[in-house]
């Protein structure tokens, strides 16, 4: 059965924020609120936290997991990423995009998408996801809360909680906080491509 913890959702309790973080650095599977619409999350390293989610959202091996990541200085751990991209990502951050880019040899090789040795990386605008990544110190391997034959993401904490109580560890609910997925750009061509259009404005990409 699912822990579940009520956040508030401009300022969500650190006693709360505090034990989701312990979970998750001791292997447990979460849903959580972003900017765009609740996800899947789990420790960077964790196998049995991937193969969770693959089996939740019946996943193959070429779906792009995406790190969730604090701020600029934790994502330019895990991509290349050059000038140009830089200051254009720069430019939408935080917000409600997902960028594709080449990793580094921080991600862990089950991560990457198995030809083009890639990864997406998001930095989110939201206040509770941003203080478990501040607790946690480490980005959060993440997948939209999308499940199988369903058109769009589960948005409600309690809804989640009991259709997932016996394949997810915890639940954070903080309310509503929308149907989009996020918008996905991919950086790792050469060329800009706008792979999905969602929450986050595109234009800027086109």
């Amino acid at each position: 059965m699912a822990k579940y913890f009520d956040v508030h959702p401009e300022s969500p309790q650190r006693r709360a924020i505090s034990s989701v973080a312990d979970d998750i650095r001791s292997g447990a599977l979460v849903a959580y609120p972003t900017d765009s619409c609740y996800a899947l999350g789990c420790r960077l390293g964790s196998r049995d936290g991937i193969d969770r989610i693959r089996s939740i959202r019946n996943l193959d091996g070429r779906h792009h997991f995406t790190l969730v990541c604090q701020n600029f200085a934790q994502l330019g751990r895990f991509v290349q990423i050059d000038n140009d991209v830089f200051r254009t990502i720069r430019a939408a951050t935080p917000g409600s995009y997902t960028f594709i880019l080449p990793a580094t040899k921080e991600v862990p090789r089950q991560l990457l998408h198995p030809k083009k040795k890639t990864v997406g990386v998001r930095i989110p605008d939201h206040v509770v996801t941003q203080a478990l990544l501040t607790e946690l110190a480490e980005p959060l391997l993440s997948s939209t809360l999308l499940l199988p034959g369903e058109e769009e993401p589960l948005t409600q904490g309690w809804e989640i909680k009991e259709r997932l109580d016996h394949v997810v560890d915890a639940v954070i609910d903080s309310g509503d906080c929308g149907t989009e997925p996020t918008t996905v750009i991919d950086f790792s061509g050469g060329d800009v491509e706008i792979v999905r259009r969602g929450a986050g404005d595109p234009t800027p990409f086109e």
